[in-house]
């Protein structure tokens, strides 16, 4: 079976696999070739990916599988890639820190742009005759 995996960057795994674990707030299930279709919506979870006897896990933010004709297609809002599940969840976990951190930048960036705008106008006196 294949299993795809996708976010807004693009596709993060595309790849055959013998089987996969899914694991959401629901609890776990496993798919394995042949098996009947299935849709699920994954809030914050990992994907437990099996080929040959390497194990590799995709910790998975929003995201949403669908699996028909023995392909696995999870599109998600953020994913990362790990060797175990702990080191897939800690690279989720800082990307998400690190996208934290930047939007804080940001916020203080503009608030700043606000200040130094409000005051502009003000010396320019815009507005008055």
């Amino acid at each position: 079976m294949k299993l795809i995996v996708s976010t807004h960057q693009g596709v993060l795994y595309d790849a055959e696999v013998d089987y996969i674990v899914v694991h959401n707030s629901d609890g776990e299930f496993a798919i394995l070739k042949e098996h009947v279709p299935v849709i699920a919506v994954l809030d914050v979870g990992y994907i437990k990916l099996v080929q040959n006897t390497e194990e590799h896990y995709v910790a998975i933010t929003n995201g949403i599988l669908e699996f028909h004709d023995n392909v696995a297609s999870v599109l998600a809002q953020e994913a990362h890639m790990g060797k175990s599940k702990e080191e897939a969840k800690q690279q989720l976990e800082d990307f998400r820190k690190e996208l934290l951190n930047q939007n804080r930048k940001e916020q203080v960036d503009f608030t700043q742009k606000e200040k130094e705008l409000r005051e502009h106008l003000r010396n320019s006196k815009a507005g008055q005759l």
